[in-house]
């Protein structure tokens, strides 16, 4: 079985090329699928945050809020990070022994290097678009401010130093057919 990693940094295009990938018929894991799990079912998650303002009324934790409390304080965001990296890579694992008779499957992952989890993959994808490009799609997909879509972007290792650790980059900025394309020459070099 080939493991894949399909990564890039916020708003870079990630879930299209994750759609193209399943509507082909692989099999792929979506991270922050789990990871919204994850807050909503760990007690660890939920404790470690008691004190601060980041819960709904049902006593649920609200993402947006939890967003903004740990992407201005960095020691929370590590904090964040882990408890949930470690679970998330539990669930990666037991995807990968649940579908151990696949040819190959895809996780998509876009903290693939920022939780040091390349070791679990035979290739990675990275999906890569400008960053002016990435704040626009942050500003007009997200409704955040200019400064807030900064502040996301800058919190994810730089693009450049991502890229050369791949073993392919998609190119997200242009036309979808040209995407497509990439796509399908990249999955024709995996198989």
């Amino acid at each position: 079985m080939i493991k894949v990693a399909l990564t890039g940094n916020i708003a870079s295009g990630k879930s299209t090329v994750q759609d193209f990938i399943e509507n082909f018929g692989y099999k792929v894991l979506d991270t922050d699928v789990v990871g919204h799990e994850i807050l909503k079912t760990s007690s660890e998650i939920k404790d470690a945050f008691s004190n601060y303002d980041v819960f709904n009324q049902d006593k649920t934790i609200s993402r947006e809020k939890l967003a903004q409390l740990v992407f201005s304080d960095k020691k929370l965001k590590d904090k964040l990070e882990s408890i949930s990296h470690p679970l998330i890579r539990d669930k990666m694992i037991e995807f990968f022994e649940q579908n151990s008779s696949e040819k190959v499957i895809f996780v998509a992952i876009p903290l693939l290097f920022e939780a040091n989890m390349q070791d679990l993959f035979d290739k990675i994808i990275f999906v890569y678009a400008d960053d002016e490009i990435r704040k626009k799609r942050l500003i007009l997909r997200n409704k955040y401010s200019e400064d807030y879509a900064e502040i996301r972007i800058k919190s994810q290792m730089p693009q450049d130093k991502k890229v050369v650790l791949c073993d392919y980059v998609i190119y997200n900025d242009a036309d979808v057919e040209s995407l497509h394309k990439q796509i399908k020459d990249v999955l024709s070099f995996i198989l």
